[in-house]
């Protein structure tokens, strides 16, 4: 059983179709922060993501490239991991669903599901939106057309196909949102998911044929088919984790001297988009019912990051890359943006107007000015700094309450505010004008303040806590350099 101090946070697995988006930039930069906060309070962390390489969409783009799929996603794989360094990430697991260590545990994982009896055969006949990798019913439909790719006709599925029990497990995932009233966060989505369930599950295909898409896991016992792209994905959670050889250990079917990180971690927290929410908070869920293991502990989700008040789409060419925003602005200023500039739960507009009206505000003018502020009067006054035991005891417990609701844009408030709150002393006192021991008494609770802020950002800005911890830990002070240099 997964021990209380063990922290387990996940990221959905993007498609390689595409270069990285600031969309999942979002998330990955959100479960980071989480991940780097319970590290900091003494938690063991296991924090995951990954790619997803399989299904039509994958397939059809290696065609149209003219390469195999395996080089297509190997050549994507690269640039999602170029995302670690540009990010400034601290995962523990970059899982690719290729890796042969998760196609045994899809396998697995499926031949549980079949052993209970939720994995049948049967003819059937659909619309399905590939931009989703999803059936569609007619209900979901705007004028014909998939609401969220608008741009792609729907295709029509005629064949014979594995389907999971779906339908089968209706009663119990009612039950599992009444007993958690936080297993969906935010309160509107847990609600939305209870409705869609309520109105009925159906049954969906849990595989296709191998000669029309050949690029999946193959179903165990039969070559003739291969996996539907989501019921592999999602098994990543777990496969990261080692699963299923904890599983396997278990009934004495694995000896070896390994330790293992599933028992330890599961359940754990997912972090996704809401184009996510059916998949991870009830298909997922049903389908760990189903294998006898235990359900998520937690669904994060996240709104989407508009561009003038429009999804982003390749199509639209108002896609957002944070490779050309760090590049641009630098990694911490980004990392800000997404935890402090967007709403924690809904949709949010960007623009770069709004950007950079966000760095100059709150980095530049803000964090950094005050730095530079306060350093330069200590060394003007020649004053030594004494590192606090620990943070400010207010400043933290309000911080560590809005982290530990995953509620990044006030957990940033919250050192923001004592930012204005200081900035505004300097301006009255003017300690410039005092006599040096005046000054030292101003500018003292100031300082170790400043410091506790800078203590509290490691999860939020890594490299700017890093620099104002060396700064004001020498006991000397030297004036800073510019943390956030001014926009040209």
């Amino acid at each position: 059983m997964k021990e209380q101090n063990n922290y387990y946070i996940t990221t959905t697995l993007p498609y390689v179709n595409a270069e990285p988006h600031i969309g999942f930039a979002l998330e990955i930069v959100r479960a980071d922060a989480l991940a780097r906060w319970h590290r900091s309070i003494g938690d063991k962390v296991f924090f995951n993501t990954g790619v997803d390489e399989h299904g039509l969409k994958i397939y059809r783009k290696a065609q149209e490239l003219g390469i195999e799929p395996q080089i297509y996603c190997d050549q994507m794989a690269a640039k999602f991991l170029e995302l670690k360094n540009l990010l400034d990430l601290s995962y523990d697991s970059f899982i690719r669903t290729t890796d042969p260590e998760h196609i045994i545990a899809a396998q697995e994982f499926w031949k549980l599901c079949e052993a209970r009896g939720d994995i049948y055969k049967k003819n059937y006949l659909v619309k399905y939106c590939v931009g989703c990798e999803l059936t569609k019913t007619e209900s979901e439909l705007v004028e014909g057309k998939c609401p969220d790719h608008p741009n792609q006709e729907l295709e029509t599925i005629d064949e014979e196909n594995y389907f999971f029990k779906f339908s089968r497990y209706a009663s119990a995932l009612l039950k599992l949102y009444e007993n958690q009233a936080e297993f969906v966060v935010p309160a509107a989505k847990l609600n939305e998911i209870r409705k869609f369930v309520e109105r009925g599950l159906d049954d969906f295909s849990v595989s296709r044929l191998a000669t029309k898409m050949p690029w999946g896991v193959a179903v165990p016992g039969d070559e003739d088919q291969v996996m539907y792209v989501w019921f592999d994905a999602l098994v990543n959670y777990i496969s990261c984790l080692g699963w299923p050889n904890d599983y396997k250990k278990s009934l004495d079917l694995v000896q070896d001297d390994k330790s293992y990180d599933f028992a330890r971690f599961w359940p754990g927290i997912q972090i996704c988009g809401k184009d996510n929410l059916r998949q991870q908070s009830a298909m997922w869920q049903a389908m760990l019912l189903s294998a006898g293991l235990p359900t998520s502990q937690q669904i994060l989700v996240n709104g989407f990051i508009t561009s003038d008040g429009q999804k982003m789409s390749k199509s639209l060419g108002n896609v957002v890359s944070p490779i050309e925003l760090v590049n641009n602005y630098g990694t911490d200023a980004v990392r800000y943006f997404l935890l402090a500039g967007v709403n924690a739960h809904e949709d949010s507009d960007f623009t770069k107007e709004k950007f950079e009206a966000v760095y100059n505000a709150d980095l530049c003018n803000g964090l950094g000015n005050l730095n530079s502020r306060i350093s330069t009067l200590f060394n003007k006054f020649d004053l030594d700094f004494v590192k606090p035991e620990k943070p400010t005891e207010t400043l933290a417990k309000d911080f560590e309450v809005a982290m530990g609701k995953a509620d990044w844009p006030k957990a940033t408030a919250v050192l923001w505010n004592w930012l204005k709150t200081a900035d505004e002393i300097l301006s009255n006192e003017r300690p410039w004008k005092m006599e040096p021991g005046e000054a030292d008494q101003c500018l003292r609770p100031l300082a170790e303040n400043l410091w506790s802020v800078a203590y509290l950002l490691q999860p939020i800005l890594p490299d700017t806590s890093a620099k104002l911890l060396a700064l004001w830990e020498t006991g000397k002070i030297e004036k800073s350099e510019s943390l956030f240099p001014r926009l040209i």
